[in-house]
């Protein structure tokens, strides 16, 4: 079982950045896939990446290609999304998520954090 809390939101202007931090807790945290999903007011939720247990398998929308970089320390329980140039359409509340495995569902949600972009 794994509990996520996020944190890192804010107020930010179109090409800021924002680091975003997810905390884990949960001794299965170090095996687990791990991913951020985003919802904009109005839209339905959507992947933003997602990263393997070892950290050594990324896998980005097309959206953030290029501008976010997703990290975990498995020593220290965190999920990092590290994002640069931000847009206003990046706007919208970023949710921390895990798995057990690939090919399943995500099963752990966070409560998320807000990210705003001003333009």
């Amino acid at each position: 079982h794994v509990q996520l809390a996020e944190s890192g939101g804010g107020l930010v202007q179109a090409g800021g950045s924002l680091r975003l931090s997810c905390e884990a807790s949960g001794r299965t945290f170090s095996t687990s896939l791990m991913g951020w999903f985003r919802q904009a007011p109005g839209k339905e939720r959507e992947f933003v990446v997602g990263i393997s247990w070892s950290g050594s398998s990324t896998n980005y929308a097309d959206s953030v290609k290029g501008r976010f970089t997703i990290s975990r320390d498995n020593a220290k329980n965190m999920v990092y999304l590290q994002m640069n140039s931000l847009k206003p359409e990046d706007t919208a509340v970023y949710f921390c998520a895990a798995k057990a495995r690939a090919g399943t569902q995500w099963a752990y949600w966070g409560q998320g954090t807000q990210v705003t972009v001003s333009s």
